[in-house]
């Protein structure tokens, strides 16, 4: 069962034979599933515990308060996928201040070493830690050195020429480019949260009713429509999604709006994930509600050949 630590000083005694990595992981992408593999492969090998070791919040949002990047995976999602990706152990630190302060030969020596018990340790080629960054691989290498754990550096992973990077990921989420995204994420990029009230438009104005998402998310794609799965407690379901100001109707505020396809549940308080395969087009005013209403028949049209759909839009289980 998947061990999940909060607190280094829970640690009673040192790990199995422990082999870890450390890092942001934020999006757990190919890249790091790559990286996970690496780590899991040594510790089998060694008869360890695979470990990953994390921070929340994100650390640039702690020493650059307003400039940390809009994550890609809430801290939640991303143990969930760190647990999904077969780790034994995660440790998710809280950063603070009080954290960043220590420095990397202490951060080493008192929790990898002592606290740990680090047998090896996998590292990306470009890795920093401890006070002020100034930790590099040279001083783990060193440490290893002296307190008996060794040190594998990998370096960046390319899926054919394009290097798959958190950075990247983002970039192509707020470009709307969900389908590249998806390549170098490995799944369909999502973002979730409680359905609650609208304006009422989709019902009562054009025909289409929606569901209206509050999300914590802060990365969320450009502006436009796209081809969605929603998943619900109840199981999952094709639809269209506009995220947007509705500038038909003269709003401001963004809204995340989705309407399932053959579907007429109640589902308002429900939680609600938002799966993003494939933006159909541009956020767009139009003259008339009836305007608006044709193309999001068309809209669906396109949405449904997407899909390879003739039957109703709810997903077999």
């Amino acid at each position: 069962m998947i061990n999940i630590i909060d607190d280094i000083k829970d640690i009673k005694t040192p790990l199995i034979n422990p082999v870890l990595t450390i890092g942001n992981f934020d999006g757990v992408h190919r890249g790091h599933l790559t990286l996970f593999d690496k780590v899991k492969q040594i510790a089998k090998a060694i008869n360890g515990q695979s470990v990953v070791i994390t921070f929340d919040p994100h650390p640039v949002k702690v020493m650059k308060p307003g400039n940390g990047p809009l994550l890609i995976t809430p801290i939640k999602e991303k143990l969930k996928l760190i647990s999904d990706a077969g780790i034994d152990v995660i440790f998710c630190i809280s950063f603070n201040k009080q954290f960043s302060a220590i420095s990397a030969r202490d951060f080493v020596k008192d929790i990898l070493v002592d606290r740990i018990g680090v047998r090896e340790i996998i590292v990306g080629y470009d890795y920093a830690f401890g006070r002020g960054r100034l930790g590099d691989i040279k001083l783990l290498q060193d440490m290893g050195k002296e307190f008996g754990f060794n040190v594998r550096v990998i370096e960046p992973i390319h899926l054919g020429k394009t290097l798959v990077s958190s950075t990247y990921i983002r970039d192509l989420v707020l470009e709307g480019d969900l389908v590249e995204a998806k390549r170098l994420l490995g799944r369909d990029y999502q973002i979730s949260g409680t359905i609650i009230k609208g304006e009422g438009r989709g019902t009562n104005l054009l025909g289409f009713p929606t569901a209206n998402l509050q999300t914590l998310d802060e990365l969320i794609p450009k502006k436009g429509v796209y081809a969605v799965i929603a998943d619900m407690e109840d199981g999952s379901y094709y639809g269209i999604c506009n995220i947007g100001n509705n500038p038909t109707f003269g709003a401001n505020a963004l809204s995340i709006e989705t309407h399932l396809l053959d579907f007429n549940k109640d589902i308002l308080g429900k939680e609600f994930t938002v799966k993003f395969l494939h933006r159909l087009r541009e956020e767009k005013k139009f003259d008339s509600k009836e305007e608006l209403a044709d193309q999001i028949r068309k809209d669906i049209t396109r949405a449904r050949k997407l899909f390879g759909l003739h039957e109703p839009g709810q997903i077999s289980k």
